[in-house]
């Protein structure tokens, strides 16, 4: 399929753990980010982190970081934007991105495998992940190609849901299992954070 783009979208605001950045939070004895990127990495050819403000905070991980390119904390859909305008300039062959959240520390490591596994079976325009029932649409493909009519939707239609702008175009939802866990399970408050040291030990 050609080489794949990714971004992690680190922009938010963790309002509901008090501010800060929650994928610099330690899980099992490393940063939330670290176990993201060890796990996406792989998967794709070139890996940016989506974050705003100081980017100093995040030099140590050796990843272009890139701040949204519509306002300052518009929501994924600004960091998803900001991967697929990225791509266009620095690598003109990649023609899908693939998005990870940087609160899920337990992303499929044959995550992007298995989606474009779609693509082979359909013609879809982005790719997104299912599991238990649960659509993650940040958990996602997207034809980089998508770009200009994203931009046009946040700046015309002022959409920041992903669902408003995705209904627009030809998505497939791709099953992932939840034995032993569920893998797209994201931290958002101290408890969930909890939560995850006990996951982290029964993830393979």
């Amino acid at each position: 399929m050609g080489p794949i783009g990714g971004i992690i979208l680190a922009g938010g605001q963790a309002r509901r753990m008090g501010g800060g950045d929650k994928c610099l939070r330690l899980l099992g004895g490393e940063t939330i980010l670290s176990r993201i990127i060890e796990r996406v990495k792989p998967q794709i050819s070139s890996l940016i982190l989506n974050a705003n403000g100081h980017p100093e905070r995040f030099l140590d991980y050796n990843l272009p970081i890139v701040p949204d390119v519509i306002g300052e904390f518009a929501g994924p859909l600004a960091g998803i934007l900001t991967g697929m305008e990225w791509m266009r300039k620095h690598h003109q062959e990649i023609e899908w991105l693939a998005s990870f959240p940087g609160d899920a520390p337990f992303i499929p490591q044959d995550f992007v495998r298995k989606c474009l596994q779609a693509k082979l079976r359909g013609n879809p325009e982005i790719i997104c992940a299912r599991s238990a029932g649960r659509t993650h649409p940040v958990c996602a493909l997207w034809k980089v190609d998508l770009a200009r009519h994203l931009r046009l939707a946040m700046e015309k239609d002022d959409i920041r849901k992903i669902d408003k702008w995705s209904s627009r175009h030809l998505v497939h939802h791709e099953e992932f299992s939840t034995d032993p866990i569920d893998p797209f399970f994201n931290i958002n408050s101290e408890g969930d954070l909890l939560l995850a040291e006990t996951l982290h030990h029964k993830d393979g």
